[in-house]
């Protein structure tokens, strides 16, 4: 494949050139979408078992994406990659991601375990934000994985990053990221650390709600 730069596709003015460089961009990122598709159908149908077998369900919400084309090129150019196809495929884990919203902790170790013990996913990396949070706060279990998809020419391992948190992690990181958007903020330092202490706090609250829900289950058996 030869180097792809999105700002020349862009301005190009020959509908049959545009259409002739920008369909080998398509047909990746139609198969990013199509490996979001395949992993949604796993989480939901875990889901859907989790319900059965313990009577609830493990997450609350689910939210999937694919990189914008912009965004792509820019990260590949931040970090001093080609941009070529190749090189987004094999540079970049984060183009296609999904992201799990689950009530408790423990329901997301659980749901990504048996995530990973699916004998046609690869898990190539794992990163605990939760066990070993990062220094602002920030807290989420990221899994790195590559999982089959089904193509006209044969089957194809892709990468998705998943993300687990909870209700409140995200809710925590939505407003994180909007605030650290605000430039030129007076006594920034003062309002990370402030940030900082409310995700500790929001932690207390996650581990303590996980604990009532043990106290209730301990009831009804």
């Amino acid at each position: 494949m030869t180097n792809f730069n999105l700002r020349d596709v862009v301005n190009m003015e020959d509908p049959q050139l545009l259409w002739k460089q920008a369909e080998p961009f398509m047909k990746l990122m139609l198969q990013y979408e199509s490996a979001l598709l395949e992993m949604e159908t796993k989480l939901k149908i875990l889901n859907e078992e989790f319900s059965i077998q313990y009577n609830r369900n493990p997450f609350e919400s689910i939210k999937s994406r694919v990189k914008q084309p912009l965004s792509i090129m820019d990260k590949l150019r931040r970090k001093g990659f080609p941009t070529t196809l190749e090189s987004i495929e094999e540079n970049l884990f984060d183009v296609a991601g999904i992201r799990i919203i689950c009530s408790f902790i423990d329901d997301i170790y659980s749901l990504a375990d048996l995530l990973i013990q699916q004998d046609d996913v690869k898990l190539l990396m794992k990163k605990d934000y939760i066990a070993h949070p990062k220094p602002n706060g920030y807290r989420s279990l990221h899994l790195i994985m590559e999982i089959p998809i089904f193509l006209s020419t044969g089957k194809k391992f892709i990468k998705v990053e998943v993300q687990f948190r909870t209700i409140a992690m995200d809710f925590w990181a939505s407003l994180d990221h909007k605030l650290h958007y605000k430039k030129d903020l007076p006594n920034a330092e003062e309002i990370s650390e402030e940030l900082r202490q409310c995700a500790d706090i929001i932690t207390a609250l996650d581990e303590r709600m996980e604990k009532i829900r043990n106290r209730i289950e301990m009831t009804e058996e």
